[in-house]
């Protein structure tokens, strides 16, 4: 753990991409197979489930620093994080344990286990959770407390990607980055494997639901004409649904998404896709909604998404297809290195031989001159698409965000002039300002909020807002607090939908403040009949 405490300490105390990954190499070089392992899965987002319920966490770290709940809580607020916040209110002490990091982190599984063991938490349980918490805290030194809760909570965060973990590990082992992006990809559990099955072992067998690690556009951010000649690229249509990977082996289906879920349960009509596609296929593409042949709006697809049981009025309601754009496995052959202009060749006669109306081709929209894509491209929201996508015919697949031969050219967002109504303090750095804000638009004479967001301003903004808020309070309930309805901003949004859950009846896709419209009185702000006919425009 203490190995574990001086790596985290040192990626927190720089932005070097050089330092983070020396850091690195050096923990992995001198952590044991079992510590390498978990701190993999934590990198990589497979952090043990939270084992205590936050709200016996926040009793029990009150208790033991002997202040009031109230205080404890008005703490918690002004720290912006819970774990934080419990570490630095706990008596100073120092470090008494020799414990390793996955041996603290058997020690929170097994606080998992005893709630497991006992559903309905009788006060023995719970007694017994409290002292193993609280013996806990006191072995440790603030910062390992800190780790200590944060895996605890199960809210781990930490400042270094997943490729950059990736990166240094190939310099330890030896083994290819690329190789090593496709061995940490699937439905592995640090619980249940082993250091050696994850990056040293090879075994096929173990591989058969093995995803490719995801290869991610960049924004366009240059002239599209700067591109190049137009007859050595293709254009898509960017679709507004799941990324996903379909894998056929061994007459087995798996369906992977982007977070490197394992979706299969969640879409059962692809299952029929077993049937029409031969094994080793590998197809890159977006799960839609889709029905009397053209797309849906998100929000249907949305209906479907986080449900644990699929029922069939689910599916009459949201049915969906795949449109296939890459082709990643031909043949149980790893096609990656070959050109996209080959890939889509093959994925095209894959699509027409399967014959399936779950699976469709990603249709190339047509163009001789950069010009022509000009419309299409502002044509989107007719298809339900968020622009285009560009693509070198000549380009690889490559692993993660690499610019040069893919690029999304998104639409221009809708935009709304709405009113601030509520704010809230943020979290981490921020917890200290108020910066996520709840807006509202005119009906009548009434402010009906609509849309929540938290991105999109300057820090100097961000401290004028705040400033505003402390000054103008109207009404507080919690940590959120009313305010006069004077600021004014433009919110950008990408998609709306009806809503049967917001006050408005709307619901945005990825709102954000786009700017602050010190030019425009409350008054003038948008009304909610301006966003009905956006929703009946685009909705």
């Amino acid at each position: 753990m203490k190995d574990f405490v001086q790596l985290f300490t040192q990626l927190d105390q720089t932005t070097k991409t050089l330092k983070k990954v020396a850091a690195l190499v050096d923990y992995f070089n001198k952590a044991n197979d079992k510590d390498k392992l978990w701190t993999i899965a934590i990198l990589s987002h497979r952090r043990p489930k939270r084992s205590v319920r936050t709200s016996l966490l926040r009793a029990w770290a009150a208790s033991a620093a002997n202040v009031p709940p109230w205080l404890f809580e008005e703490s918690y607020h002004i720290v912006g994080d819970l774990a934080e916040t419990m570490a630095l209110m706990h008596p100073n002490l120092e470090s008494k344990h020799d414990k390793s990091l996955s041996e603290w982190i058997e020690f929170i599984i097994d606080l998992k286990n005893l709630e497991d063991e006992h559903p309905t938490e009788s006060e023995d349980v719970l007694a017994t959770k409290k002292e193993k918490v609280r013996w806990a805290w006191n072995q440790l030194d603030e910062t390992e407390r800190f780790i200590f809760n944060k895996l605890m909570t199960g809210s781990w965060r930490v400042g270094v990607s997943q490729k950059l973990m990736t990166r240094a590990l190939a310099r330890h082992s030896g083994i290819d980055e690329n190789t090593l992006s496709h061995r940490l990809m699937g439905n592995w559990r640090a619980e249940t494997s082993s250091y050696h099955q994850l990056i040293i072992a090879t075994d096929p067998a173990d591989k058969i639901s093995q995803p490719y690690p995801f290869y991610l556009a960049y924004g366009l951010e240059i002239k599209i004409e700067e591109l190049g000649k137009p007859n050595e690229w293709l254009a898509e249509r960017k679709w507004d649904g799941i990324r996903g990977q379909l894998i056929i082996r061994e007459n087995q289906l798996f369906l992977w998404s982007r977070g490197e879920e394992l979706v299969t349960d969640k879409f059962p009509e692809f299952e029929i896709l077993t049937e029409v596609l031969p094994n080793g296929t590998v197809i890159d593409g977006e799960i839609i909604a889709y029905q009397d042949n053209q797309p849906l709006g998100f929000n249907v697809l949305q209906s479907r998404i986080g449900r644990k049981n699929v029922s069939k009025s689910i599916l009459d309601k949201a049915p969906v297809i795949m449109i296939a754009y890459d082709l990643l496995e031909l043949n149980g052959k790893d096609i990656r290195e070959s050109s996209l202009q080959y890939r889509r060749q093959e994925l095209v006669r894959l699509v027409d031989n399967a014959a399936s109306e779950k699976l469709l081709i990603s249709e190339l929209v047509e163009f001789k001159e950069w010009k022509d894509l000009l419309k299409e491209r502002a044509d989107s929201r007719k298809y339900h698409a968020e622009g285009l996508m560009l693509k070198n015919k000549s380009g690889t697949y490559k692993v993660g965000r690499k610019k040069g031969d893919w690029w999304k050219w998104k639409i221009d967002p809708l935009t709304i002039d709405a009113v601030l109504l509520y704010a809230m303090r943020g979290h981490g750095r921020r917890a200290n300002l108020y910066t996520d804000y709840t807006f509202a638009v005119w009906k009548g004479k009434e402010l009906v909020p609509f849309a929540k967001a938290y991105s999109g301003l300057t820090d100097k903004e961000i401290n004028e807002v705040d400033a505003f808020v402390k000054r103008n309070t109207i009404d507080r309930f919690g940590p959120v607090r009313s305010v006069k309805p004077d600021l004014v901003f433009e919110i950008a949004f990408e998609g709306i939908a009806r809503s049967s859950r917001h006050k408005s009846g709307v619901a945005l896709r990825f709102p954000r403040m786009f700017r602050w419209r010190k030019d425009k009185p409350a008054k003038e702000a948008n009304t909610l009949e301006d966003l009905e006919k956006l929703l009946n425009l685009y909705g």
